[in-house]
């Protein structure tokens, strides 16, 4: 058995064997990049093979070692034999990434109840089956960081994305019950990454049962913060990580408004649909990868898009001290 490690985080990164799965285009993509600057072992995972392939010939441009496992999250079996894909090539599994995600826009009773299932099987169950694979790996080293990428949504509901919502939420209690499991090994980190919306493909690559044109909210982060992020869990693990103010912004209202959040996005959001270009119905890529929108960004970060950032971050600071002050109030007042 491998000796535990005196401090994971301490340890150059260099040579490190990292998994990641969902690494085709957005966030996973940028996440592999950042990791193969530091001439990383890295395992990429997803489910289209010609994306990977370039994403392997990227990072070994920055030296790294990569290969392609080509793997559906939803199917614990083959995320087993990533694991021990893994394994084989680098020796060792040193870090986990739990990034492969999906999402599906729509009323929830009129959006297939097959939509909802492929929803938590690839958000929520593609988490566990990841957690499951590796943590064996990690319990005879004695050590390992498993990281999972989880978003705003982990704290904010998001109406007309009921399941999205649910396998979000449900992220934070699995990783919260697993971290109480854990706590004889302490040197098994689970680590947790709340980004706010990222100028990624995956509002193109989302099912869309609303019938209109959907877009991400701003404002809209570069996911190449989120890269920065889970490169430094890596090397300094925590419980958890926000990236971008808006997403710490949103936790504490919702926390404090819950019923006022909630039906404020709702109705944005039906305001929105009102005047929105439609658009025919769409599984997107929940079923199965698509040929479009492999890159790292989405193409939504315009300077209109920055502008109106400024303006709602400097609205969400005001309702954020407002809260902060009621927050405040109530505790003299217990």
């Amino acid at each position: 058995m491998t000796q535990p490690a005196k401090s994971t985080h301490t340890q150059p990164l260099q040579r490190k064997t990292i998994v990641i799965t969902g690494a085709s285009s957005g966030a996973g993509r940028a996440i592999a990049l950042e990791f193969a600057r530091y001439k990383t072992n890295l395992v990429l995972a997803a489910r289209s093979a010609e994306a990977l392939a370039e994403v392997v010939a990227e990072c070994e441009a920055y030296q790294a070692k990569a290969i392609a496992v080509k793997t559906d999250v939803t199917n614990a079996g083959e995320v087993k034999e990533l694991a021990q894909a893994a394994a084989s090539f680098g020796g060792r599994i040193d870090v986990w990434v739990n990034n492969a995600g999906v999402l599906a826009a729509g009323e929830f009773a009129r959006t297939p109840i097959a939509v909802h299932d492929q929803v938590i099987r690839t958000n929520l169950m593609g988490y566990l089956h990841g957690a499951h694979a590796v943590l064996p790996y990690f319990k005879q080293q004695q050590y390992g960081i498993l990281i999972n990428n989880i978003s705003v949504g982990g704290w904010f509901p998001t109406p007309y994305a009921v399941g999205y919502s649910a396998s979000k939420f449900g992220l934070r209690g699995f990783s919260e019950a697993l971290r109480g499991e854990l706590h004889q090994w302490p040197h098994i980190h689970v680590c947790n990454v709340f980004p706010a919306f990222l100028d990624t493909p995956g509002m193109q690559h989302a099912a869309n049962f609303t019938g209109k044109y959907v877009k991400p909210a701003p404002p809209v982060y570069d996911p190449q913060r989120v890269a920065k992020a889970v490169v430094n869990l890596a090397q300094y693990p925590k419980n958890e990580v926000t990236v971008g103010s808006v997403a710490t912004i949103l936790k504490l209202v919702y926390s404090v408004f819950p019923k006022l959040s909630r039906s404020i996005t709702a109705g944005v959001m039906e305001t929105y649909f009102k005047s929105a270009p439609s658009l025919p119905v769409t599984d997107g890529n929940l079923f199965a990868p698509v040929d479009y929108g492999t890159s790292i960004y989405g193409g939504w970060n315009s300077q209109a898009d920055q502008d109106q950032r400024k303006k709602l971050v400097k609205r969400a600071l005001m309702v954020a001290g407002i809260a902060a002050g009621i927050l405040l109030l109530q505790h003299k007042s217990d």
